[in-house]
């Protein structure tokens, strides 16, 4: 099977993909472990929220532990998930509730609490209101924000606090985010609030009354919605994802702002945090994902592949490799100081020196230190990416001829692209420096490819390190305004592709009509297209021609519907999308365990 697409941009004709592959191998679709509305009555999805799905392991002795939870429209439901071992009777879920009046948006397990006999759910819902249910008990524990006092806007993530049997945090779409104790009741008047802490785009509020009630906390997080959030690995720091386009990362207990990134273009909609914290992706209207180090606070790459907005982003915990997580060393020197430097670190004992790694990437096997983060996306483009972030990106100070992995480079630039306005298109011969290096101008050699080293000019300009207020202090005011920013995604994109190659990457530069007319909507106003203007080229919001361009591993159209779910598991992964199918993707070598099943030559969709 293949993509097909008429000429002149004319409407798709792709096939829904039921198997692709890696260089792993091959996943394919599980027709049999699907699972959807139980009756399949065709799902009206417009205006509803999106799907969701939450996952939980109850612990028990019979091998079946995993829990699967899932929303469709007005509906909830509760099933044992049989991953790939084999299919689900639809028609019993232990739980299935319908709601009035209200939907179900978001949900999140406590694995701390979770039992065979017990587990505690919370639920968010689209009035405002948390529910706390269980529903294998099949009991309704308790209601936050009930009246709506606290929040009457839509919930759009809530989550367990790690480490915490009775903590958790609710974010709205009106742009703050609640901290409750399941222990404590919301009180029957509106809260009242005392200043806690307050930073650049951001204040912290506790609740005012003697008494102990909830919430215990609110955080307003810039402008707009807060889409989604996430807590890092050792649950210490908080990300944010919001719709006025920034990455904010907060120290959770101390409410300091740690760091921030802005989008390209658009609201965030979705981050995920690395396995080991160190890096954070996010991805939302600027069709992008964005790699974002959490040490150095800057974009170390982005990459497109979708062709609408990015809803869904997840790390692979399981095709991750990073080699005991130990970064080589970085070196900026010359190659005759990097053989210099080595020659002193070969035959150093490896635990004395970070630097014998770098020996490593020397030697005469060719085999470089692997380190590989594997993270995918789904967007409402319904496309499934898969990608790999590695070493050459990464520590982008070794020297290109050690790291590089590819041969091929870009073609210059075309001469027109000097025709465009100066200062919002990185390609211009003006650059920061204003002295017209060409060093500084990037286009001709910035890679396109998986992974290929390349380093952004911003660092020796501005600080790699952003702490506390200062973080959104550090602007670049452009030599025009005039020009919206994708003007200069659209003019490198023009100039570093061929006519036929890769036509998922060309939507960014002209936005396909299902985005564009919301993509117009959420512009704004003049003033935030100026403040969007003087971001440009920053460390907050680095040039196209500033990081490495990824291009994915795999990008596959999945669904019908726009995607809203990706979860990788230890034997597959699952994805969903707003018509209400949940499905399973079996990871390569697991289909042994399915002797009889064949599910490569089923279409998705198929009724079990």
């Amino acid at each position: 099977m293949f993509n097909m697409a008429a000429e002149g941009g004319g409407k798709e004709m792709n096939e829904i993909k039921t198997q692709f592959s890696t260089r792993e191998g091959a996943y394919q679709l599980l027709t049999h472990s699907e699972y959807s509305r139980p009756n399949r009555v065709p799902f009206n999805s417009q205006g509803s929220n999106p799907v969701k799905v939450s996952f939980v392991n109850v612990n028990d002795q019979s091998g079946n532990g995993d829990r699967i939870c899932f929303n469709v429209g007005r509906e909830l439901y509760f099933y044992i998930y049989k991953g790939i071992r084999k299919a689900a009777d639809l028609s019993k879920p232990i739980d299935k509730r319908i709601y009035k009046g209200t939907q179900p948006t978001c949900h999140d397990f406590n694995p701390l609490t979770a039992t065979a006999e017990s587990v505690c759910l919370l639920v968010g819902f689209s009035a405002g209101q948390v529910q706390l249910i269980d529903p294998i008990r099949k009991e309704t524990s308790k209601l936050f924000n009930e009246e709506r006092l606290i929040d009457k806007s839509r919930v759009t993530c809530v989550k367990w606090v790690p480490g915490s049997k009775s903590l958790f945090l609710a974010a709205h779409a009106s742009g703050s985010l609640y901290l409750y104790n399941i222990e404590h009741t919301c009180g029957t008047t509106p809260p009242h609030y005392q200043l806690l802490k307050q930073g650049d785009s951001y204040v912290v509020h506790t609740c005012k009354n003697k008494s102990t009630r909830n919430p215990l906390l609110r955080w307003t997080v810039g402008e707009g919605a807060l889409n989604e959030f996430a807590f890092s690995p050792d649950g210490k720091y908080l990300a944010c994802a919001s719709q006025d386009g920034f990455l904010r990362v907060f120290g959770f207990d101390t409410a300091e702002l740690h760091g921030a990134m802005k989008s390209y273009f658009g609201g965030l909609l979705c981050v995920c945090w690395s396995p080991d914290g160190r890096y954070i992706v996010s991805g939302g209207e600027d069709d992008l994902v964005t790699v974002w180090s959490f040490s150095d606070c800057r974009v170390i790459a982005r990459g497109h592949g979708h062709k609408s907005w990015v809803s869904v982003v997840a790390f692979d915990h399981c095709t991750t490799s990073m080699d005991d997580c130990e970064a080589p060393a970085e070196f900026s020197g010359s190659d005759e100081d990097f053989q210099e430097q080595m020659h002193y670190t070969v035959g150093k004992d490896r635990n004395n020196s970070i630097h014998s790694r770098l020996s490593k990437r020397n030697s005469t096997d060719g085999r470089p230190v692997s380190v590989t983060y594997r993270f995918g996306s789904v967007g409402q483009d319904t496309q499934l990416c898969l990608w790999d972030l590695t070493e050459d990106i990464l520590f982008p100070h070794l020297p290109l001829s050690r790291t590089r992995t590819h041969t091929s480079v870009m073609n210059a630039a075309s001469p027109s692209a000097s025709t465009h306005t100066p200062g919002i298109n990185g390609n211009n011969s003006v650059n920061s420096t204003g002295s017209g290096n060409p060093t500084n101008s990037l286009s001709a050699s910035l890679p396109r490819s998986n992974s290929l080293p390349h380093s952004a000019p911003a660092e020796s300009n501005t600080p790699n390190n952003h702490k506390g207020s200062s973080v959104l202090d550090n602007t670049l005011v452009a030599t025009s305004v005039s020009t919206f920013a994708t003007l200069a995604l659209h003019e490198t994109r023009k100039e570093h592709q061929h006519d036929k190659d890769h036509k998922r990457n060309r939507s960014l530069s002209h936005i396909n009509n299902k985005s564009g007319d919301k993509l117009s909507q959420m512009s704004g106003t003049r003033s935030a297209k100026m403040d969007a203007a003087k971001m440009l080229g920053t460390t907050l919001c680095p040039r196209m021609d500033e990081v490495p361009l990824l291009e994915p591993l795999v990008c596959k159209k999945i669904a019908h519907e726009r995607l809203t779910v990706l979860t990788f598991l230890e034997d597959c992964l699952v994805t969903a999308c707003q018509e209400g199918f949940i499905c399973t993707w079996a990871r390569p070598g697991k289909l042994g365990l399915l002797s009889s099943q064949n599910p490569a030559n089923s279409p998705s969709g198929t009724v079990v």
